[in-house]
């Protein structure tokens, strides 16, 4: 029912925009001649795309609305995705090599400063 609902909206979505880009700026509509009176005149055509654009207006934003709450009641809720779990591995930080060759002074464990996690939201997804 969802994607036949939603390739309805699609069609009425692409009849809403080529209704719109028929009409003229000036509310001529089509810019089709013709008699003075009847259907086909300049003010009958604009009548006609102006109430069009209307309906098709209208029902695109009634089908969002059920599209919307039947995309509601189809998710559940229960349970959160974790397929994209953000652990990264941390690996030990070594000392950049010298190119002149001198030794550094090695750090001690006591006096490293801990490592920060490289990831902020690592532990989002398990709360």
């Amino acid at each position: 029912m969802f994607l036949f609902l939603t390739v309805v909206q699609a069609l009425i979505t692409i009849l809403l925009v080529v209704v719109i880009l028929i009409q003229k700026s000036e509310g001529g509509g089509l810019g089709v001649g013709g008699s003075p009176s009847g259907f086909m005149s300049a003010r009958g055509a604009a009548d006609f795309m102006t109430r069009m654009t209307q309906v098709l207006g209208g029902l695109f934003v009634a089908l969002s609305i059920i599209l919307a709450a039947l995309a509601v009641k189809s998710s559940t809720g229960e349970t959160v995705d974790d397929s994209l779990n953000r652990a990264v591995p941390t690996a030990p930080v070594s000392a950049p090599a010298d190119p002149l060759g001198k030794t550094q002074p090695s750090a001690t464990p006591s006096s490293a400063a801990p490592a920060a996690p490289l990831d902020p939201l690592a532990g989002a997804a398990k709360k």
